[in-house]
């Protein structure tokens, strides 16, 4: 059973307005009943009412109601918004008027869920909605806008039409051999589909690399010596004093965190401590710089220009080295004693070294190619691992090609590369390939 639920839809605080969203089968007479205005009941679906909430006879806020009737609302049941004046004490008194009239209080992605399962949305377009809300740059706000329009759908599809097209074909081979219009689908038939599958599954997840940094952020690790320069970046890079800085060695035992946009990426920042031959509660902050430099996306390792490398020096040179890095040698406005052609030198100082800095990680990561890639990537780890999931199911199908296993064998394979993918978006439903069966061959004729 469908209960009729609500929730606040915009943030706590004081504002010009705010938004109780409400859903159910008997959402319109429930909030008719503390509504004084037009009968809701009787109003056309899209359609704005104006009155007040009322609690018996006392007049709790003047509103505007939006009504929309289902199946044309965003999660496909009947649903009203209520626009409040904003501020907490009013928007509680209207949520509470509700709750005490037989709403119950909504689930955290409960108004989203439901029109998943109304299907009015698929999976990746309800994680777009999310991507939308915590967008930082507009890269990352188009690509999420471009998944709600159903281009990851789109996509995600595509490569389900091409495997449901092989399954039908061989289930059709077995079950009636006789049928003469159906293609013989054999090994030789099948490596070359199942080749450009993958050829196209793998651009998929190497595009897919640059468009989960450019929508989550850059997961970006500093790292270095005690007192390198590590805070002093960290805070030119946010533009304020977030890590404190001191010419003691050590400062910094913990993990500082930060963001910052610049041009059009977003650099999750983590200041660590510094690694170096350490003991007690200073080794603990190693250990986490350690596992930082092990998480993230982009390394900027930072060196002292004024000194010559040491031993911890090389040893971070080397942990790093397999890894997406930046070599910062910092101080060069002290006199330099080391050089390196991998290395931009930098003064925490001077602000203007920074630009320098921010094209290299634009190019590092090559996220100027977003552009390019005509939405052909996915948004997220979850769906990624899918991909990857279907990928690999590919390869086992390939292999079983190549050593000449029988079709139904092969076929297996085929089938669970077609349901990871089905994950992706929420459609997998064995229904799909009955319906293809008979839509694609003239089995009853």
């Amino acid at each position: 059973m469908v209960e009729d639920i609500c929730a606040v839809a915009t943030p706590f605080g004081t504002g010009a307005i705010s938004i109780i969203r409400c859903s159910g089968p008997n959402t319109i007479e429930k909030v008719n009943k503390i509504f004084k205005g037009k009968d809701l009941t009787k109003v056309k679906s899209h359609t704005i009412n104006y009155g007040y909430i009322i609690d018996n006879d006392e007049i709790i806020d003047e509103v505007l109601c939006n009504v929309y009737l289902k199946p044309h609302s965003f999660d496909g049941e009947n649903m009203i918004e209520i626009n409040t004046h904003g501020g907490v004490f009013v928007t509680n008194k209207v949520l509470q008027t509700l709750l005490q009239n037989g709403f119950r209080m909504a689930e955290n992605g409960e108004f989203s869920k439901r029109a998943f399962l109304n299907n009015k949305l698929d999976l990746t377009q309800a994680e777009a909605i999310m991507d939308i809300i915590s967008s930082t740059n507009d890269l990352a706000l188009n690509a999420s806008f471009s998944s709600l329009r159903k281009s990851t759908l789109n996509l995600v599809k595509n490569f389900r039409d091409k495997l449901l097209d092989i399954i039908a074909k061989i289930e059709v081979n077995i079950d009636y051999p006789e049928y003469e219009d159906s293609v013989e689908v054999t090994n030789n038939y099948l490596k070359p589909v199942v080749d450009n599958l993958l050829i196209d599954i793998e651009k998929i997840l190497e595009n897919s690399k640059i468009s989960t940094l450019v929508i989550h952020g850059i997961n970006t690790a500093i790292v270095g010596k005690p007192n390198v320069g590590k805070s002093s970046l960290l805070n030119l890079l946010l533009e304020e004093d977030k890590a404190i800085v001191s010419d003691i060695a050590g400062t910094t035992r913990d993990i500082v965190e930060g963001r910052v946009i610049m041009k059009n990426i977003t650099l999750n920042l983590l200041d660590t401590a510094g690694i170096h031959k350490s003991s007690g509660l200073e080794a603990i902050g190693v250990n986490k710089s350690i596992e930082a430099i092990n998480k993230a996306d982009l390394i900027l390792l930072v060196l002292d220009s004024s000194k010559e490398l040491d031993d911890d020096d090389y040893k971070l040179l080397d942990l790093t080295k397999n890894k997406k890095r930046i070599i910062i040698a910092n101080k060069n406005d002290l006199k330099q004693k080391w050089d390196n052609n991998e290395a931009i030198f930098v003064s925490t100082f001077n602000p203007k070294t920074i630009n320098v800095l921010q094209n290299k990680i634009i190019d590092l990561l090559n996220v100027n190619d977003f552009p390019n890639l005509n939405n052909q990537f996915l948004n997220n780890e979850r769906q990624i691992n899918l991909l990857k999931k279907a990928y690999n199911s590919l390869l086992y199908a390939k292999e079983g090609i190549n050593l000449n296993k029988s079709i139904e064998l092969i076929e297996i394979d085929i089938k669970d590369a077609f349901d990871y993918l089905g994950e992706i978006t929420g459609e997998s439903n064995p229904e799909e390939l009955i319906t293809a069966l008979f839509t694609k061959f003239c089995l009853g004729k």
